[in-house]
């Protein structure tokens, strides 16, 4: 059998952050990206030579990564090169309030002082105002170094021993050493690209690139592609393309690869996967022979030949895992499409189980493919992500994951870590699509950017400020450059990511700063040529809703028999979440065992409900051995069903990792849902006592689905008169 050929390709991204009229950025994302995840993700690829893959660098990354290392700074480095002592309370509140923009699991508790700051500033839903009196000045420079230290990544510290001596230090940092820190931060920005042009120089790694300023360049060319996929969805007044704007995003996009690389790049990744036949020939004019885009729109494209089944198995492997060719009039592109699953599995799951074990089930899967596919020598498995945001849910950064994942790979005779544009030229695609179906890599559709009221009217404020530029440029009024810098923010503004934040898809605390920064963009276009903005570029766009919670709370006592059957009115007044992706700057495209957990009580008992996707509890749940409710709340704590398929699996309730003497004491069982009961008392637990916890499920050492992924599920141990309360409230 001919080995399978593995084609990771990474992609590296962050919107455009600053506004380059006012000389402000306020958003530090790109700064801390660079010394945790694109200097770590190229550092861990110099470790093996022989491991090759792809990584995409948008060319508005690279211009702000090469604006810092020039001077470039941001609301969040100002702050931290401020003298701590000298801080006014304003300056100290905006330290309290962004200092902590981490996850907290992996980046802030396992570092003593960054938790005992993390604790000092305590419940967030006091003002920083409030808490500003418990700090001190050495308390918050310290917290001005760990905010850019837990951003440091790991394999930094393993080169740097002055660095890690550093670290170890741990508190009370006086103020030349939080400044050694900060310019020791500004060199290792600079060593990111240097670093990925030596690994494609060596040709280790393929670069390719992205349109310009990441825009949805078939919305760009026409926005009623978007009713391919949604038919009856609401689209902005002008409904039109910008073409000569979407062939400039890549015809610069082109340029400054070439530029930085010295080469021009042979592959793009569309942003946000998102694709559509009339792309093209404006992609092939530029000399570009490859793209790549999620499975869902080769399904499409092919009419449902490809997909997956109701248990995820891909119907027709042997037509997913090769490439395909894409023709329209005389332009024709190569074309990869990227297994979900498998890359959901590192942005969603992997994190989870320890490193080795979670790498030995990726290549254990790669393996699958080979052989389902063995009579092809020209199968490549790709996988396509983030190469950023994933990595700070991982406990040690994603080091041992990725260590095991490429070493393995490259000394496994089975295993061909490929570059993409290398394989194409190996295994010219044989196959023609007929049609490229336009869509995106969520959910084979644009409905995270168009179509909600708030997409719609960003659109249509992009439009005018267009089309105030357009009339401006012929009225002759204007000099080239002033012309150049309008049209500038207007490229900037068409950027996929403002249109990310905007909607019910997305949110994030920041979600007013987007929606500032946006129309920012557009009334620069006006203020550059000597006029005034319209007002409603001073109106959020965002609405201000209260996005959705978690969850809901119990409304009253259930009167629950645990049996595995889902009695609809058993359930009726319990909290439900719907399992999903709680994270904001990432989107989980496939679907995990886990569809819903309810959740409530009687008197006495915690009851939970588990439903899973795409089957009875019984059948989807005997690949997993474990069932496992994990109690943040009471802490060390744990109920744990083996075989949990079974019609009367065995749960025991275990506490700091032993099991205790409970006989009947947790009540489980398993028919076309999971119910648990679980008495209060035996958790130590009384009324009024909060109660946190979250869902998962074990084969081995693997995780394979969580529910939450991120956060828990919480409620409060009930007070007997519960429902009478609740009913006077």
């Amino acid at each position: 059998m001919a080995p399978v050929s593995l084609a990771i390709f990474w992609h590296q991204h962050q919107p455009y952050y600053p506004d380059d009229m006012a000389g402000e950025n306020p958003m530090p994302w790109v700064r801390l990206h660079a010394t945790k995840d694109y200097l770590g993700m190229a550092l861990h690829l110099a470790e093996v030579p022989e491991f090759r893959c792809t990584i995409n660098l948008v060319p508005s990354l690279l211009a702000q990564l090469e604006g810092y290392v020039h001077g470039a700074t941001d609301t969040h480095l100002n702050l931290s090169r401020r003298p701590a002592e000298g801080l006014d309370s304003d300056d100290a509140c905006a330290i309290l309030d962004s200092f902590f923009m981490a996850f907290p699991d992996t980046m802030i508790r396992p570092h003593d002082r960054y938790h005992e700051l993390y604790r000092m500033r305590s419940s967030w839903t006091s003002t920083a105002r409030q808490v500003l009196g418990r700090f001190r000045p050495r308390d918050l420079r310290d917290l001005q170094v760990w905010s850019n230290l837990a951003w440091v990544h790991p394999l930094i510290f393993e080169k740097d021993a002055e660095l890690a001596e550093f670290r170890a230090k741990g508190r009370h940092y006086n103020e030349s050493e939080k400044q050694w820190l900060l310019d020791k931060q500004r060199e290792l920005v600079a060593q990111v690209i240097p670093l990925h042009r030596a690994l494609a120089e060596r040709g280790q790694v393929e670069l390719t690139t992205t349109p310009y300023y990441h825009p949805i360049l078939p919305l760009l060319l026409d926005k009623t592609l978007a009713r391919e996929a949604m038919p009856h969805a609401a689209l902005p007044a002008y409904r039109g393309g910008y073409p000569d704007d979407a062939a400039e995003q890549v015809r610069r996009a082109v340029a400054s690869h070439a530029q930085r690389f010295g080469d021009r790049p042979r592959g793009l990744w569309p942003s946000e996967g998102s694709v559509c036949q009339a792309m093209i020939p404006l992609l092939a004019a530029q000399g570009i022979e490859w793209i790549a885009t999620d499975e869902e729109i080769l399904g499409c494209s092919t009419g449902g030949l490809v997909g997956r089944d109701s248990r995820g198995y891909v119907r027709n492997p042997e037509r997913l895992y090769r490439a395909w060719k894409v023709r329209e009039g005389e332009s024709e592109l190569a074309i990869v499409f990227r297994d979900h699953s498998m890359s959901d599995q590192i942005g969603f799951h992997y994190q989870r189980s320890p490193g080795p074990v979670a790498a030995a089930d990726f290549l254990g899967k790669v393996l699958a493919i080979g052989e389902a596919c063995r009579h092809d020598p020209a199968t490549i498995v790709p996988v396509i992500l983030d190469g950023e945001n994933c990595w700070e849910y991982y406990a040690d950064g994603g080091v041992a994951f990725l260590r095991s994942v490429y070493q393995q790979a490259a000394r496994d005779p089975r295993i061909r870590p490929v570059r993409i544009g290398e394989f194409l030229a190996e295994h010219p695609p044989r196959e023609t699509l007929h049609r490229l179906f336009a869509g995106s890599w969520i959910n084979h559709n644009f409905a995270i950017w168009i179509g909600h009221a708030e997409d719609n009217r960003g659109w249509d404020e992009l439009h005018a400020a267009r089309e105030f530029l357009l009339d401006e440029q012929r009225s002759g009024r204007h000099d080239p450059a002033a012309l150049a810098r309008a049209w500038e923010e207007i490229y900037i503004a068409e950027g996929s990511d403002w249109f990310w934040w905007y909607g019910d898809d997305h949110s994030s605390a920041l979600d007013g700063l987007f929606d500032e920064l946006f129309r920012k963009h557009l009334r620069n276009v006006y203020a550059l040529l000597g006029c005034d903005p319209p007002g409603s570029l001073f109106t959020p766009i965002a609405c201000g809703a209260v996005r959705r919670a978690l969850h809901d709370q119990p409304v009253s006592f259930l009167k629950v028999k645990v049996d595995g059957r889902a009695t609809y009115f058993e359930w009726i007044d319990a909290a439900r979440y719907a399992c999903g992706n709680d994270r904001g700057t990432m989107t989980l495209v496939a679907r995990g065992l886990l569809r819903t957990i309810w959740f409530g009580f009687d008197p006495e008992r915690l009851l939970i409900r588990v439903d899973t996707d795409g089957g009875p509890a019984q059948v989807r749940l005997a690949e997993a051995d474990r069932l496992r409710i994990g109690f943040v709340d009471p802490a060390d704590c744990e109920v744990v069903v083996m075989q949990p398929a079974a019609r009367r699996p065995v749960a025991s309730l275990n506490r700091g990792g032993s099991p205790l003497a409970n006989g009947t004491t947790v009540q489980a069982a398993t028919g076309s849902v999971v119910e648990l009961a679980i008495p209060f008392d035996r958790l130590d637990r009384r009324p009024g006592d909060p109660v946190r916890f979250y869902v998962e499920l074990l084969h081995g050492d693997s995780s394979l689905d969580r529910a939450p992924r991120e956060g828990i599920l919480e409620l409060r141990v009930p007070t007997r008169d519960f429902e009478q309360v609740l009913w006077q409230v």
